[in-house]
């Protein structure tokens, strides 16, 4: 594993397990074995840092969540929770720790609540025969509710969400 994604990864680990704020430069140099240059080097600051962390979990959660169906976008974050930590949205945790207004993690976090808003609407579009704001919105919501819930209730809340996506899909459809 090279530097820059062995940085990565012991970073979202440690952002995760105890927040941004939380967590310094020294515990991200030990935990990832590297000297402070080393890190600067590859990151500039700790807010390229988070910003880059959120990039990588980016690119692997949308990876995961390629999908075309109500059932299988939230199978996807069955998976993707039982995975990863399950500790609600890092995304909107680095956005709140940062106060929402450090640009780069601001547009990590934007990019990638957009990406999930136009993979629901493909979605909506393919269940129900064409495209519906106010579903696309409300799927989005309960995705990311069961996302947060599952923080406290477990994977199950993610069941839930998905069958009132579904009913509300299904009720569209037919009016």
């Amino acid at each position: 594993m090279d530097i820059r994604t062995r940085l990565l990864a012991t970073a979202e680990q440690l952002f995760d397990r105890h927040g941004f704020n939380a967590t310094g430069m020294d515990r991200l140099t030990e935990g990832a074995g590297i000297s402070s240059r080393t890190l600067y080097k590859h990151v500039g600051n700790k807010n390229g840092l988070i910003a880059a962390v959120l990039n990588e979990r980016d690119r692997r959660f949308h990876r995961l969540v390629e999908e075309d169906s109500i059932d299988a976008l939230f199978g996807a974050l069955e998976t993707w929770l039982a995975q990863e930590a399950v500790r609600g949205c890092l995304f909107l945790r680095a956005w709140g720790e940062t106060g929402g207004d450090v640009p780069e993690i601001a547009e990590a976090m934007e990019r990638h609540k957009q990406r999930l808003r136009d993979r629901i609407g493909n979605i909506v579009v393919a269940e129900i025969g064409r495209h519906d704001d106010e579903l696309v919105e409300t799927m989005q919501l309960l995705f990311e509710g069961a996302t947060h819930m599952a923080a406290y209730r477990g994977v199950a809340a993610v069941d839930v969400a998905r069958r009132a996506a579904q009913r509300l899909a299904n009720a569209v459809r037919a009016s």
